[in-house]
This record gives structure tokens, sequence and C-alpha cells, in this order.
């Protein structure tokens, strides 16, 4: 199912389209993560997507909660942007010699990812109230806040040591 595809009619299925595509993307995320954690070389970076890896696996579960909220089977759809987004990180992860140029690599990947996801949540969150979804309102927002400060601690890892290191 396409984004235009024939398959989405209303918001409903306009909702249960991109839930399923951010399911795909946290399921991507949870496969990556172990990678980047054996990667990464500062020790705060290591424990920081340490952490997240088993924020993530809340995360997963509480979409399976909006899914069964919605009466719907928890299944992820194909997304190529999160697909892309990690290859891109694969391959410029894999391109980098220095341990700290690699660790202001891989937190710009990670960003990136958060900013994906956060978009996702937001507009979710967005379709939800407009569907008086207000149960699914707030698992997402409890996951919406995580991605954020994720992706806030990430910054200012990146600020304050990593790629002063690096540079």
């Amino acid at each position: 199912m396409g984004l235009f595809s024939k398959d989405i009619k209303n918001m409903e299925d306009l909702f249960v389209h991109t839930l399923r595509d951010i399911y795909y993307a946290e399921q991507q995320i949870l496969k990556t993560l172990p990678d980047m954690i054996e990667k990464a070389n500062d020790p705060q970076l290591k424990n920081g997507f340490q952490n997240h890896l088993q924020q993530t696996e809340n995360h997963v579960k509480r979409l399976e909660q909006v899914f069964q909220s919605v009466g719907k089977k928890a299944q992820g759809v194909d997304c190529p942007a999160i697909d892309g987004i990690i290859e891109e990180a694969n391959d410029v992860a894999g391109e980098v010699e220095q341990k700290p140029v690699l660790d202001a690599a891989l937190i710009a990947a990670a960003r990136a990812v958060e900013h994906y996801e956060m978009t996702r949540y937001g507009t979710l969150i967005a379709w939800a109230n407009q569907l008086s979804k207000q149960d699914c309102v707030s698992l997402l927002q409890q996951t919406l806040a995580e991605e954020k400060a994720a992706d806030k601690k990430l910054t200012e890892m990146a600020e304050s040591q990593v790629n002063r290191k690096a540079a």
C-alpha cells in the first residue's frame, strides 16, 4: 500500500497506514541499534544507544496497544524513508576510520532517525485527536516525549564533547 494508494479512503485508513509505517520503522531501529552500540566508541554514546534500545522496545509495545485500540493487527508496511536513513548511516559509518569521527557520524544518523520518528508521532497524535482516539493520543505522546528527549541528549552529547573530539 503506497501513500497515495486506493486502499486509503479516509482519515482512519491514513491513520492506520501511518501507524504501520512507524511500526515498521521502530522494528528496523530495533535491528539497527545493536550494530550502532557495537560501533560507538564514546562510553556515553554507547550507553545512550543501549538505553534507547530499551526505550524502542517499549515504543513497539505502545504501538501494539494503539493497534489493539483501533482493532487492527499490529503489522508494518514498508517505509522507504527509514530504510534510506538507515542505509545512509551504514554507508557513512562504513567509510569513517577515525573513532571520534565515527561517533559524530553515528550521532548524526541517530538524530536523523529521531527526527523522522518525531514527525510521524506528531502527525499520528494530531490525527488521533481529530479522530477522537484519546486512548491512542496518550500512548503516542509518551513515545513522542521520549523521542524528543533522546534527540536532545544526542544534541547535547555532540555539542559538548563528541564533535570537539572529532574536529
